[in-house]
């Protein structure tokens, strides 16, 4: 049997270092990890995992400028601090880190592109999907999920890329990226964004040749695993149907789960394994399976490791579950989360074959 998954891991992600009580600590990683090899079975390898390697400059300029990417390293070099006015913290490794964060990325992505794995999840840290060309922000460095749909566009020539945005938070660095282009479509199912980070508005549609190739779903605090796959189902999976892409990005943040220190969603871990078989579907009838997922946030000590584990297995073919109570859903927050989905469907109509 060909091995399915790419696992893309190294115990060099653990160096990055922005302090004890920070929420992005590498005991999030690690809980992950833990969980994941709880799942590798000795009788048939459908999973391995996969060493990344570190990123040239040349590949974070695909997004990021020379001069940011050089304060980076100087900030680390000089022993680290704040990257930004608030907290994106970085340690004397972190520069190397995120480099290798980047390849690892970058190496999934390769190696789903090549056929030698069906999927990838790559399990990276910093995460990415906050930073963008000149800025850090959010606890994010360098835009790992960004950097790799430039590189399937101007290195491997692809024309139609999806970047399926799961965190919690809205995107803000991955969404100015491409604002303003039709060959990567960026789909954002995330919070009200009114106070972080202030951008993943519902009209907030891409410009210029990019008109449209933006959507975003903010749903209301609190909004549980029903409103959630509605939308899901009603607004992103048809929406990537009618684009056609050629390869499916996952930024992975696992922090819309109701027990999240960060984030303000309320869905159980059995809901990031529905969303994934929806992946899974999408992915194998528009583009012949290749996604590749990317971790971004997740901070429950308690939850961010199975929920990783579920879904290393939903993309592997294992047979898994993980049981948890689904909150009881609160009838304001749906009845304004429906009124969302309801927005969205309305602004993006004229773009897109929604039924």
């Amino acid at each position: 049997m060909v091995c399915r998954t790419a696992v893309v891991f190294s115990q060099k992600y653990y160096r990055h270092n922005p302090g004890r009580t920070h929420p992005e600590s590498a005991k999030r990683l690690y809980s992950i990890i833990t969980d994941v090899e709880k799942h590798r079975s000795s009788e048939k390898e459908r999973w391995r995992f996969i060493e990344p390697v570190k990123a040239s400059i040349a590949e974070v300029e695909l997004v990021h400028g020379l001069e940011y990417i050089k304060l980076v390293e100087a900030v680390c070099r000089n022993g680290g601090g704040l990257l930004d006015l608030g907290d994106t913290v970085v340690s004397p490794e972190s520069y190397e880190v995120a480099l290798y964060a980047v390849g690892g990325t970058l190496r999934a992505v390769k190696l789903v592109a090549k056929n030698e794995f069906e999927n990838a999840f790559a399990f990276v840290r910093p995460p990415g999907h906050h930073a963008s060309k000149f800025r850090a922000c959010g606890f994010c460095i360098f835009n790992n999920v960004a950097i790799s749909a430039e590189y399937l566009v101007r290195k491997l020539g692809l024309e139609r890329v999806v970047i399926l945005d799961i965190d919690a938070h809205h995107g803000n660095g991955t969404q100015e990226s491409f604002y303003q282009s039709d060959r990567v479509l960026y789909v954002s199912l995330h919070e009200d964004p009114t106070g972080f980070p202030g951008t993943g508005f519902a009209g907030e549609i891409g410009e210029a040749a990019g008109l449209g190739y933006t959507v975003n779903v903010p749903l209301p605090y609190g909004t549980s695993d029903q409103v959630y796959l509605k939308a899901f189902d009603e607004i992103v999976d048809p929406i990537v149907r009618d684009y056609a892409p050629q390869f499916l990005l996952v930024s992975a943040g696992l922090d819309g789960h109701y027990s999240d220190p960060v984030g303000q969603l309320a869905l159980s871990a059995s809901c990031y394994g529905q969303v994934y078989d929806r992946i899974l579907r999408l992915a194998r009838e528009v583009c012949h399976g290749k996604v590749v997922s990317v971790l971004e946030g997740g901070y429950s000590p308690r939850w961010v490791g199975r929920i990783g584990g579920e879904i290393v297995c939903k993309l592997s073919g294992e047979s898994c579950g993980v049981s948890d109570k689904q909150p009881m859903p609160n009838v304001g927050v749906s009845r304004q989360g429906e009124k969302a989905i309801r927005e969205v469907r309305k602004i993006q109509g004229p773009y897109w074959k929604i039924k």
